[in-house]
């Protein structure tokens, strides 16, 4: 079986890379090891807005904390949200036994978390001003063999393929749900809590090219002016995704019914009763935050007598990257909003 990266945990000694407090990020490779030089980190949108909000928007003390975690932890593993986010880079060395479908030079997005990958970082950021979740970096990052990996396509900026392979998990498992609905005659409709960002508006294009009516819920009337105008949502309603009878109205006002299927794409905490009520009995919630509480989801359901189906979006569905990038590629209006997301970082 290909290495889960077991002999760089330190520790506690026993458990895999990601439940791990610390990890040996030393350069050398192991025989299924691959080490990346790394170019680019793209830390995830809870751990950013969590780091930032503690900090007041001071970069500087943002950029000092992210150090002080990679530092200390051996990889990019924010202490209060539990996530990390991925990174771009060049391949250096590849053991002699890694199954991994790369060679030395290629240039790379990795497709797993920060938080189990050992990390090291040689230049103290001094490239990023700590105020995007886009982090200029050089160090070096180590792949174990049941990492997932994919080489940057030609066609796309690195910085944009780099986002969309952050959230690549969320469009993939969102057409595979819809499908399911749609194989078995049944109408679907979707609604995206959080549809104006990047795992909400690719989720709601998966959905909309799957077959199924869309509804977006946003925080603001500007959100709400970006979806429409990018024309990625058959509806579009402004509601605060913590208030569970709010979500709940805007999402039956925008379909005329409780939805097929909810995802939650919002990354702060306290959405997940609003999308409980908000999904038809025989239903599925998807659940893509970091900052969603498991335990609220199913005593919510439970407190609610929801006959749902709720799902983890654990970020990988086979061919998820291939997949995200042809729904970018396809979609002039979501390229639009990913890009000018890039660019404000």
């Amino acid at each position: 079986m290909a290495s889960v990266g077991l002999s760089r945990v330190l520790e506690p000694v026993g458990v895999l890379p990601q439940a791990a407090w610390r990890l040996d990020a030393r350069a050398e490779v192991g025989p299924d090891e691959v080490r990346v030089r790394v170019e680019r980190l793209n830390l995830d949108a809870a751990s950013f807005r969590q780091l930032a909000g503690k900090h007041g928007g001071d970069g500087a003390a943002v950029r000092s904390e992210v150090l002080e975690i990679i530092r200390t932890r051996g990889k990019m593993h924010n202490p209060v949200t539990g996530s990390g986010g991925m990174l771009i880079g060049v391949v250096e060395e590849v053991g002699p036994e890694s199954p991994l479908p790369v060679k030395v030079g290629d240039r790379v997005a990795t497709l797993v978390s920060l938080t189990l990958t050992p990390l090291v970082i040689d230049d103290g950021l001094a490239g990023w001003d700590g105020l995007g979740e886009q982090v200029p970096a050089s160090g070096h990052a180590i792949l174990f063999g049941r990492s997932v990996v994919a080489v940057l396509p030609d066609d796309l900026a690195p910085e944009l393929a780099l986002a969309v392979f952050d959230v690549c998990g969320a469009p993939a498992l969102t057409d595979r749900v819809v499908r399911e609905y749609v194989d078995a005659g049944q109408p679907v409709s979707v609604a995206v809590l959080g549809g104006a960002g990047k795992s909400g508006s690719l989720a709601l294009t998966a959905a909309r090219l799957a077959g199924a009516r869309t509804a977006a819920v946003v925080v603001s009337e500007a959100e709400r002016d970006t979806l429409m105008s990018a024309g990625l949502a058959d509806h579009v309603a402004v509601a605060d995704a913590r208030d569970p009878v709010a979500v709940s109205s805007a999402v039956t006002g925008a379909l005329g019914a409780p939805a097929t299927v909810t995802v939650v794409c919002v990354d702060v905490p306290g959405c997940e009763h609003g999308a409980i009520l908000s999904t038809a009995d025989g239903g599925t919630v998807i659940f893509f935050s970091m900052a969603t509480s498991f335990s609220a989801a199913a005593l919510g359901a439970e407190g609610l007598a929801a006959d749902v189906t709720m799902l983890v979006g654990n970020g990988y569905v086979p061919g998820h990257a291939e997949f995200a990038l042809d729904v970018v590629r396809r979609t002039p209006g979501v390229r639009a909003l990913f890009e000018a997301r890039v660019s404000a970082d």
